[in-house]
């Protein structure tokens, strides 16, 4: 069995969420984070999901840039609200 690429669709997948561009992009808009709220703290994860992401985030491995890039998304608003861009 061939590992999976480091994607977000990957990640997605992994997540057990849909993974078509359109999903994503869906999913990051609705679930948008407060500045000061983790990734793996954020409400709408299911248990399995944040042990997931904690995982690959303390592996400091590649899918911990894709977990990383998750985040940055979901705190899009947040940081333009702050910075005002």
């Amino acid at each position: 069995m061939t590992p999976a690429i480091p994607r977000m669709t990957n990640l997605f997948l992994q997540l057990g969420l849909d993974a078509s561009e359109a999903a994503i992009a869906d999913f990051i808009q609705r679930h948008q984070l407060p500045a000061d709220v983790a990734i793996t703290d954020a409400p709408f994860w299911s248990e399995a999901q944040r042990q997931l992401l904690c995982e690959q985030l303390g592996a400091d491995a590649s899918w911990a840039i894709v977990v990383d890039q998750l985040s940055e998304s979901l705190h899009e608003d947040a940081v333009r609200r702050q910075t005002g861009r």
